[in-house]
């Protein structure tokens, strides 16, 4: 199979009617979308077949689902903020909102609504949002459930998967620019896919891609992926070279702070920071300046906090450096070992000592006999240092942060042995990529749509600026269903 693009022969290793490039949430409902309309489909994946599955398989909360299209659209509307998006994708991201729950029983799901806490609204405040709710499929809350139900709408269709596989380039024709085809990589040699009606980009966002972090998220020299470390900015640099233009590129599901290893490709959530509940002992998060910065338990939103009234990212120093005592240390394990979520937990499984003993083995935790000591394993100014723990204990000694208003783990950081953790900027995704419409057409820089692309899910989100929980896999069910819908109306071109 063989196509003349004017002087270049494309030779084709493989042909269908829709190439859908990553299986994650998205790619799920944009290929069995297409499929059941008729088209013959092929999915291309990054990641190694046992590693695929995206962000959807390692997140916990779920997709939502809304009881109304008009509170939907209002609070889309309220979460967009001083950065609309156009009505014509807000009426229809509300829309399918309300269909979601249909979809996925439809298929054999069994949708369940969270029944336990954190099964609320974002942002409670604004239009709309009790129209939000977040569900999941089956009995079970997390561990990748969900993923698994997705996956086997797939698995039981004729829809091949080629994994590792990575898209590397898009094809188009030399007319007008219409998409025709994906170049690959396939066990390390150059792998051509011929799409009759079109290609649908659902390969997710760049958290995992350092220089377009520091290109376009603010005050970030570097930050680390909860979820999918193959999630490197792909999509958005295949749509660039194509013609794309861009959105929402300074906007993403964070930042927290959490620990980054060597050892693991994404990183490990600690519990003295990430969970509400106080755990015996003191700790305070300090920055290259040996001083405190903020609330270190306080509750973000998605990693938005609002500062006079203006929802921003929760600004983070880097390096930073959780600062401890002997007992925290000897509470339990600093390491959320619960595997119902995260990359490091669920795939990478990696087993956290109960006494924290191996982790200072291996030196991701320091340890010293004094605050001064501990300085100076750090790099830090030993006085500063000093005088920050010392300001802390004595308001502990009162049970009140009078510098950030902490309310949880009130406890001085007093008995010896010292500990510290350096921590980094993460995020559970980015919302930025290729701009898109309400029929899922990636959009040129000038409005009009480049012929056959289509994008669906995190790569080039509808979330613009405030974020609701479950909202990116609800987005990729239903913007999946709109691609699927109108690539597979596309007029074979060959």
């Amino acid at each position: 199979m063989t196509t003349q693009i004017g002087t270049t022969e494309i030779e084709w290793d493989e042909e269908a009617d829709v190439v859908v490039v990553g299986f994650g949430g998205a790619g799920v409902a944009t290929a069995v979308t297409a499929h059941d309309l008729g088209a013959k489909v092929v999915i291309l994946e990054k990641a190694p077949e046992g590693l695929h599955g995206g962000n959807t398989r390692v997140a916990m909360q779920g997709y939502l689902n809304t009881s109304s299209r008009e509170e939907a659209a209002a609070y889309l509307r309220a979460l967009c903020g001083p950065y609309p998006i156009p009505e014509a994708i807000v009426e229809v991201w509300a829309h399918e909102m309300c269909l979601n729950n249909a979809w996925v029983a439809a298929q054999g799901g069994d949708p369940q609504e969270h029944q336990h806490p954190p099964a609320g609204i974002e942002f409670p405040d604004l239009p709309g949002a009790m129209c939000s709710h977040k569900f999941h499929d089956g009995p079970v809350l997390g561990y990748g459930k969900t993923w698994e139900r997705f996956e086997s709408f797939v698995a039981r269709r004729p829809i091949p998967v080629h994994y590792e596989t990575p898209a590397t380039a898009l094809v188009q024709d030399g007319v007008g620019g219409a998409v025709i085809g994906v170049r690959a990589e396939k066990q390390g040699r150059p792998f051509a896919v011929k799409a009759r009606r079109g290609v649908v980009l659902t390969c997710g966002g760049f958290e995992n891609n350092q220089q377009m972090i520091r290109d376009y998220l603010p005050g970030l020299p570097y930050c680390y992926p909860q979820g999918t470390p193959f999630n490197e900015g792909d999509g958005i640099a295949m749509a660039l070279a194509a013609g794309a233009d861009l959105w929402h590129m300074n906007n993403y599901a964070g930042p927290t702070m959490a620990l980054k290893v060597p050892e693991f490709p994404a990183t490990l959530s600690m519990q003295p920071l990430h969970f509400a509940k106080d755990i015996p002992g003191g700790m305070i998060v300090v920055g290259p300046d040996g001083r405190r910065f903020g609330d270190e338990k306080y509750k973000n939103r998605h990693g938005k906090v609002s500062v006079n009234g203006v929802w921003r990212p929760l600004q983070v120093p880097c390096p930073m450096y959780m600062i401890t005592d002997h007992r925290l240390i000897a509470a339990g394990p600093l390491y959320n070992k619960e595997p119902n979520r995260g990359w490091t937990a669920m795939i990478d499984r990696y087993d956290w000592s109960d006494d924290n003993s191996a982790e200072i083995e291996r030196g991701w935790i320091k340890k010293a006999d004094t605050i001064a000591g501990l300085a100076g394993m750090l790099g830090l100014d030993a006085g500063v240092l000093a005088a920050t723990v010392a300001r802390w204990n004595a308001q502990m000694a009162g049970g009140e942060d009078l510098d950030h208003g902490r309310k949880l783990m009130l406890e001085p950081v007093a008995q010896p042995p010292f500990y510290a953790v350096e921590l980094s900027p993460a995020m559970l995704n980015t919302q930025g990529g290729p701009r898109r419409n309400e029929r899922a057409q990636v959009l040129r820089p000038d409005g009009t749509p480049l012929p056959r692309l289509y994008s669906a899910g995190e790569l080039g989100s509808i979330f613009s600026y405030l974020y609701q929980g479950t909202g990116n896999i609800g987005e990729c069910l239903g913007f999946g269903r709109i691609a699927g819908r109108n690539v597979a109306a596309e007029a074979p071109w060959g």
